[in-house]
């Protein structure tokens, strides 16, 4: 299996709604539960740690372990993401901009590269993953029919 080095996985989409409903989105852990994972806690507060489990659905399900480096309310939310008992630490980060009713957001996931070559971390998973959830789910939380 060949390593991409250093390729970052980037998703961007624009939505129409208000970067204050988005930053709600992806910093409440009530909102959280709606479209990305359930958490027992979540605080947008750099150093907080936060865990989860996740995996395919037949497959490992891993723990998440991640630790909050960076939040700015309504721009940026950067979290290192790694799997407990594995090598390697990557870096995910929410850019928002936008004006009035609608909110651009930049998806990056830096260092995936990081972690052990085994399917479950190939970095097209991550890009499927990623697109499915800010292209599908976000977008059917934030703009759905309530």
């Amino acid at each position: 299996m060949e390593k991409n080095i250093d390729q970052p996985v980037i998703v961007e989409r624009t939505f129409n709604a208000p970067a204050s409903k988005v930053w709600k989105a992806l910093t409440d852990k009530e909102e959280m539960k709606k479209w990305y994972f359930d958490l027992s806690e979540f605080k947008a507060e750099k150093g907080f740690v936060f865990q989860f489990s996740g995996g395919p659905e037949d497959g490992i399900q891993y723990v998440h372990v991640c630790e909050v480096t960076e939040a700015i309310p309504e721009k940026k939310l950067t979290y290192s993401w790694r799997y407990e008992g594995y090598a390697g630490k990557s870096y995910v980060t929410f850019e928002l901009s936008g004006k009035e009713d609608q909110t651009s957001v930049k998806l990056t996931h830096t260092d995936i590269d990081s972690f052990p070559e085994q399917p479950d971390f190939a970095r097209a998973n991550f890009a499927a993953g990623w697109d499915h959830i800010l292209n599908v789910s976000l977008k059917e939380y934030l703009e759905g029919k309530k």
